[in-house]
């Protein structure tokens, strides 16, 4: 089981969030503005905000300001011990987005 990975709370708590999870998969390969970043959620700026920060402290992401912007990449050494533990989230998230969309086709071909 993923929960005999060594790892420190906030991380856990970090990543127990799909929204974060999400945020770390848009900033994974390449970094990323905070308005870039928010473009893709459907909350408010600061409840992003608030989830990159809470990213950040975990040390699952870097910040890099550059002016008024501040962009964002996956810290992948830190993330190093999580790996197997998201991998196994995202492919969860996956599976119940395959589930949701195969429900709502149903629903509409009644």
């Amino acid at each position: 089981m993923w929960f005999n990975v060594p790892m420190d709370q906030s991380a856990l708590d970090a990543i127990a969030s799909p929204r974060r999870r999400e945020i770390l998969r848009l900033v994974w390969d390449r970094e990323r503005s905070s308005q870039d970043i928010a473009s893709h959620f459907d909350v408010s700026w600061p409840a992003t905000s608030q989830n990159l920060r809470v990213l950040e402290h975990a040390g699952l992401v870097r910040a890099r300001r550059h002016g008024t912007t501040r962009f964002y990449r996956a810290d992948r050494k830190r993330i190093g011990p999580l790996r197997a533990v998201l991998k196994q989230m995202w492919e969860a998230d996956l599976d119940r987005l395959g589930r949701l969309a195969e429900d709502e086709d149903r629903r509409r071909s009644r």
